[in-house]
Order: structure tokens, then C-alpha cells, then sequence
């Protein structure tokens, strides 16, 4: 094939020519009653998150997340269920997105978020009149709602604005009349800006208190501190636990922080914990003796498994329940009798939810918490427990995205109260995805994975194949629902996606495997899986393609750098060059030590070794780049290096940007849809041997 700007040229518009081709299309006139999932499909799905059940343990209310066609954005409502799946309806009579419901202790109350022109404000619903109110007239937007024990107060946090630092400049004063840039910008701090939404306004996030029937705020945690998360209130409504790193240098140990307990009286804090690592997600227990919490000590390393501990109210007898298990938690929630926790955690792919004695002896009661990242097979998910031992959570599958689900325990049974999508995917003919185990040809570790095959599957023929890459390194993929991956199996490709070393839910070793090593390890288990997959006749082994977003996006630049095996590949939002990254991204503070030694200027041998722009001498396969142009994560500076280089070489590839995303590149339904169809787009070119003259 030949190279050169015209080549590339003819085969982008190639390209578009075949993106018609590459995804199924649907008409209004489609007589067949089950197809498979197209990408229109997209804007009908919906989803649960964050459900929160009564405290007598009859209704759930619910996020119903949908997508607005007409907007293109995410649309989030409040919804309630009976837990007998009775009574489905709306929570509420208007129509702005919602969030963070939470039921008073009496049950008489729903307090949430509803979203406004200015920002978001505090609501709550009576729930025997049906009646509404606005609590608050804020500043900025509060999060972390929690309400007082005896149902008179909320508290929460908000960022209490602080100006950047000033320089002393004499400027000139413009004329009259005269239009002159904006006043440059100073910035000190050492995050100042985040991906998806810029800039970061200065100023402290702090908690505050408000009575539950309206009123003014108080702010009760005062200094230079950043304090987030959902507070926890002791029994007798006189302080607040919480956790925040208060520490000095606060902006410089990014992992430290401690818990505390604010007296509401005075704004007294007196810190609880000491450790060297995070100790986050204070919970007191219904009698206020006791408080469990969540943290790890910290070794410096790119993984660590965070713990369950308990304490006394007043910090003393400090404690590990968690100390025999090789999992890391990430919820704990009391029982309502105080005599154990609910606690979740990762293994193989699904969230589980446990219940945790106070003796350290963990049962296991849920397997299937998930479901509420739509985009690709990410985890995610949520629970919470009712005061008559019921548990609700958001309940995945891989044919559907979440449904909100109620149990007692294995003993009970599971009830599944919402089917969101029965009404668009019951007539669609989905991927099958089915779970993998190889060994990796690195070590002979067992790895997981997941092989999902195209809608109406034949065995007798032979189909392309797509390997899949999940970010971060640091997290997991699950059999669970992807539009993502439906649409690549829709459009004819047998799908790889799996857990390589690094992922979370195979132990704290395996997941740290990646600490000063990364690419590494993980391209072996990757490739041992595709040899995995092509023992089976159905796969055609002169048709591979891969791609990957973020970490995946990062390793499918290095496979190509490695391998000429693949036909095609697209590299999403990657890291090209961890010199740059750790300097430029906006979670740059994060990588030093613990992912990679040291700085860059004292290990820069070390850190161009991982990065996928040393082996771009060695690429030949036609390699399309793609990211957003707002991307603060990995920005467009790193998939240009990568372009650039493949450019110079005449190597055919393509830059792809998506205006106005983040590194959410699919935050939008049409991104998510974009994204898909410029890959299948690209394959689809060389997937058609297509010469050009």
C-alpha cells in the first residue's frame, strides 16, 4: 500500500464511504422483528443509579439516567418503586435533572439535588402530600447530603470560593470606550484545573449545616482544607465525622488524610486517626460507640488494598477486620442492629456485597452489583441498606445496563423491581459474551477475560477479530452491558475484552504487578489471549484489529510498537510519553513514585523506557488516533506525538478529534456513537484489503 498525504487522503474518504457499511442500519419500514443493537439504539437506553431504600424497607427511590435525543446530553430523573414492584412512577412533578436522593430517618422526607440555572439546590418532597420545596439558595452546588439522626438538619459540603493570588503589575488604564483582553490569570495551587470541567474555581470545599424545613447554611469546618465526602452524623446530632487531609503540606501528599469529628456547638475538629495513608468513609455506628472506616498504610506503590478497620468514637482501639482477606472495599455500611457492616469489593470482573462480622469473618450475600457505566464493561455500581435488613442495589447483567434489585440475603432470594429496557432490548438479537481463563505466556499467571460473538453467531464461519483494552491500568471490566462492545460484535467482529495484570479484583500482588512496570506484563497476557481466542475455527487470524481508550489507548500504541500482527488498530486518548504526561495532565501529582521512579528529570531513561513514543520507529500498522479536544487527561498533545510521529514515518494514519470532549470521550450519546463509528470506520477500510493506487 502506499503512503503519502493523497494516499491518506482517499482513504478517509474511503473511510466515510464505509461507515454506512460498518454499523447495522435500521429504517422505520425494518419489518424483522429482532435486529441486532444499532447505533440509534444508543439514545433509547436508561439505567439506575444510586438507589436508596425506605427505612422500613417498602420503596426505593432511584436515578432513572436516560439519554436526550434532542440535547445530546445525559438526563437524570428520580423515580420510586415499591419493593414489591408496585407503584413504578416519577418521583417528582419537574423536569430538571436530579440527583443524590436520601430518605429522612422517618421515612416521611426525600431530600435530593435538582439541578438549576445557576447550579443545583437543595430540595425535598413530603412524601403523603406529594408536595416539593427548595431548602436552600446556595452559592455553589452542595454534595454529600446526609441527614441528622432526629430529621431537623441536613448537612453537606460546598467550595466556599478564594481568590487566586494577585501580582503587583501596573497596567495602563484603557481608554475610554476601548475592548481589551481579559486580566491575565495567576495561578499558585498545585491542581488547578480538572478534566471535564476545566478550570477549578479557588477556594475550599467545606461542610455546612442546614435546618431540614429551609433556611441559612452554617459552615461549620473552617481553614485552607479541602473537605468533601458525605459527612456522618453522631446519634445525637451534637457533631460530624468526616475525612479530610488537613495536614500543612495537604497539597503535596495527595494520599494522606485522616478522620475527624467536628463539634457542631463550637466548630471544634479533633482528628481521630494518624496513620501514613488514607483513612476515608467514616461511618459511626447506630449507637455511636463505635466508627468503621476505609484505608491502607501507605508503601508507595501503584496499588494498595484499602481495609476495613474500626475504632471507638474517640479514636482509641483502632483495629483491622479485614486483615485475613485479599480484597480491597469500597463501601461500608452499618447493620442496623451494630452488630456488623455491609461491606463491597471487586473479584473476577463483578462487585459483590458482603456482610462483615465485627470478629472479622466476611459472608458474601450479592454478586451482581453493577451495570451503571454506559459506555464499555466497567463495574461500577451502589447499594444501601434499609433499618429491616433489606438491601437494594443497582443489579447487572451483560444484556442489560442496570435495573434496581432488592434482598434479605442468599436466604431471600433476589427481586429485580425495574426492567428499564425491556421495551428496546427485547427485540434486539445481542452478542453473546462469554467468560475466558489462559495463561499468560509471561509467567504462567491465569488471566480473565471475556469473548462476546456477533449477534446470530455461526461457528462455521470465520469472523474478524477485535481486541478491546480497558483504561487506567488500575480497574477491571465485568460481563456486563456495553453499548460499545454490542455495536463492534454487531458490526461483525468476534470481541476480546479481559482483566490483564494491573486490573483490580485478582488480589493487591496481581494488581500491583504494574508498579514501576508499565506497559509491561501485561502486553504478554494480552497477546497470550489472543492466541487463546484464534484456537477456534471461527476466527479468521489474517483479520485482527485492536483498539483501546486511555490505558488501553496507551498499550494498543505499544502492541503496534511491538507487533505487526494486527491489521488495524485505533489508539483513543493514550499516553505516548510519560515525561509529558505527569507534567502536563491535570492528575499530574499522582504518577511520581508511585507509578514510575521517582521525577522525570531524575529517572528520564526509566520513564521514556514505558512510554509507547520510543517504539514508534518500529510501527507499521495502519494506526488511526483519536481523542478529545478537551481532554486534560491525556491531552491532545499525546495523541499528536503519536501522529506526528507515524506521519514523518508515512505510516497511514489518521487524527481523529471529537470537539468539546473530555477524556469522557462518549460523555455525550452522540460522542459515544462517534466513537464507535470512526473506529469500525477505520477497520472497515483495511478489513476490505482496500489498494490504493
Amino acid at each position: 500500500m502506499r503512503s503519502g498525504p493523497s494516499a491518506r487522503s482517499i482513504r478517509l474518504i474511503a473511510a466515510a464511504l464505509v461507515l454506512a457499511q460498518s454499523l447495522p442500519a435500521v429504517t422505520a419500514t425494518d419489518a424483522q422483528p429482532s435486529r441486532p443493537f444499532a447505533p440509534e439504539d444508543v439514545f433509547q437506553l436508561e439505567w439506575a443509579t444510586e438507589p436508596q431504600i425506605s427505612p422500613d424497607g417498602r420503596y426505593v427511590v432511584y436515578v432513572r439516567n436516560g439519554m436526550d435525543i434532542m440535547n445530546d446530553r445525559r438526563q437524570r430523573r428520580l423515580w420510586i418503586i415499591a419493593t414489591d414492584g408496585t407503584g413504578h412512577r416519577k418521583l417528582t412533578l419537574h423536569e430538571g435533572n436530579e440527583s443524590s436522593p436520601r430518605w429522612s430517618p422517618d421515612g416521611t422526607r426525600v431530600v435530593y439535588v435538582r439541578g438549576t440555572e445557576a447550579g443545583a439546590e437543595i430540595y425535598v418532597q413530603w412524601m403523603d402530600t406529594g408536595q416539593t420545596a427548595r431548602l436552600t439558595q446556595l452559592e455553589r452546588s452542595p454534595s454529600g447530603l446526609s441527614w441528622s439522626p432526629d430529621g431537623t438538619r441536613l448537612a453537606f459540603s460546598m467550595l466556599v470560593p478564594k481568590d487566586e493570588p494577585k501580582l503587583d503589575v501596573k497596567m495602563p488604564s484603557p481608554p475610554k470606550g476601548a475592548i481589551w483582553a481579559d486580566e491575565p490569570r495567576v495561578v499558585t495551587r498545585v491542581r488547578h484545573e480538572a478534566d471535564g470541567s476545566g478550570y477549578i474555581e479557588p477556594g475550599y470545599r467545606h461542610l455546612f449545616v442546614v435546618p431540614a424545613e429551609g433556611g441559612t447554611p452554617r459552615q461549620v469546618t473552617t481553614g485552607d482544607f479541602q473537605h468533601g465526602g458525605t459527612p456522618s452524623w453522631l446519634p445525637d446530632g451534637t457533631g460530624l465525622v468526616f475525612s479530610a487531609n488537613r495536614i500543612e503540606d495537604w497539597e503535596h501528599d495527595h494520599v494522606e488524610s485522616e478522620v475527624h469529628v467536628v463539634a457542631l456547638a463550637d466548630q471544634e475538629i479533633i482528628t481521630l486517626t494518624d496513620r501514613d495513608g488514607p483513612d476515608t468513609r467514616p461511618a459511626v455506628s447506630p449507637d455511636g460507640s463505635r466508627i468503621a472506616y476505609l484505608g491502607f498504610d501507605d508503601r508507595v506503590t501503584t496499588f494498595q488494598n484499602t481495609r476495613v478497620y474500626l475504632m471507638n468514637v474517640d479514636g482509641s482501639g483502632r483495629r483491622l477486620l479485614t486483615e485475613a482477606s485479599d480484597l480491597s472495599f469500597d463501601t461500608v455500611v452499618w447493620h442496623p442492629d451494630g452488630d456488623g457492616l455491609y461491606v463491597s469489593y471487586e473479584s473476577s470482573g463483578v462487585r459483590h456485597i458482603a456482610h462483615l462480622t465485627l470478629d472479622g469473618s466476611l459472608h458474601p450475600l450479592i454478586d451482581q452489583m453493577g451495570g451503571t457505566v454506559i459506555g464499555r464493561p466497567y463495574i461500577g455500581g451502589s447499594f444501601t441498606v434499609s433499618e429491616t435488613g433489606w438491601i437494594t442495589y443497582t443489579h447487572s447483567r451483560s444484556t442489560r445496563p442496570a435495573d434496581v434489585a432488592v434482598t434479605q440475603g442468599p436466604k431471600s432470594g433476589l427481586r429485580v423491581l425495574t426492567s428499564l429496557n425491556k421495551d428496546l432490548l427485547a427485540d434486539r438479537t445481542l452478542g453473546d459474551v462469554e467468560s475466558i481463563t489462559w495463561t499468560s505466556s509471561l509467567d504462567n499467571r491465569r488471566i480473565q477475560g471475556w469473548v462476546v460473538k456477533p449477534p446470530d453467531f455461526d461457528p462455521n464461519l470465520q469472523y474478524p477479530f477485535l481486541l478491546e483494552i480497558h483504561g487506567g491500568p488500575i480497574s477491571a471490566y465485568g460481563p456486563h452491558f456495553s453499548p460499545e462492545i454490542q455495536l463492534y460484535a454487531a458490526a461483525g467482529y468476534v470481541v476480546l475484552y479481559a482483566n490483564p495484570r494491573g486490573s483490580t479484583g485478582y488480589g493487591e500482588e496481581f494488581a500491583n504487578l504494574l508498579h514501576h512496570d508499565y506497559p509491561g506484563g501485561d502486553y504478554n497476557d494480552l497477546m497470550s489471549g489472543v492466541d487463546a481466542v484464534l484456537e477456534a475455527s471461527y476466527v479468521d487470524p489474517e483479520q485482527l484489529f485492536v483498539t483501546g481508550g486511555s490505558a488501553g489507548g496507551t498499550m494498543t500504541a505499544w502492541i503496534v510498537g511491538s507487533t505487526d500482527r494486527f491489521r488495524a488498530a485505533v489508539v483513543t486518548k493514550p499516553v505516548m510519553n510519560w515525561y509529558s504526561k505527569v507534567l502536563v495532565a491535570d492528575n499530574w501529582p499522582y504518577y511520581h513514585d508511585y507509578r514510575y521512579p521517582g521525577s522525570p528529570w531524575e529517572n528520564p531513561e526509566a520513564y521514556l523506557a514505558e512510554s509507547p513514543i520510543s517504539l514508534a520507529g518500529n510501527v507499521s500498522t495502519p494506526t488511526m488516533v483519536m481523542v478529545g479536544a478537551d481532554d486534560l487527561r491525556t491531552p491532545l498533545s499525546e495523541a499528536k506525538q503519536l501522529y506526528h510521529a507515524l506521519t514523518f514515518r508515512k505510516i497511514d494514519t489518521a487524527l481523529v478529534e471529537i470537539p468539546g470532549a473530555s477524556h469522557n470521550i462518549a460523555r455525550r450519546p452522540s460522542q459515544l456513537i462517534a466513537k464507535v463509528a470512526y473506529t469500525l470506520a477505520w477497520f472497515a477500510t483495511y478489513r476490505a484489503s482496500v489498494e490504493f493506487d
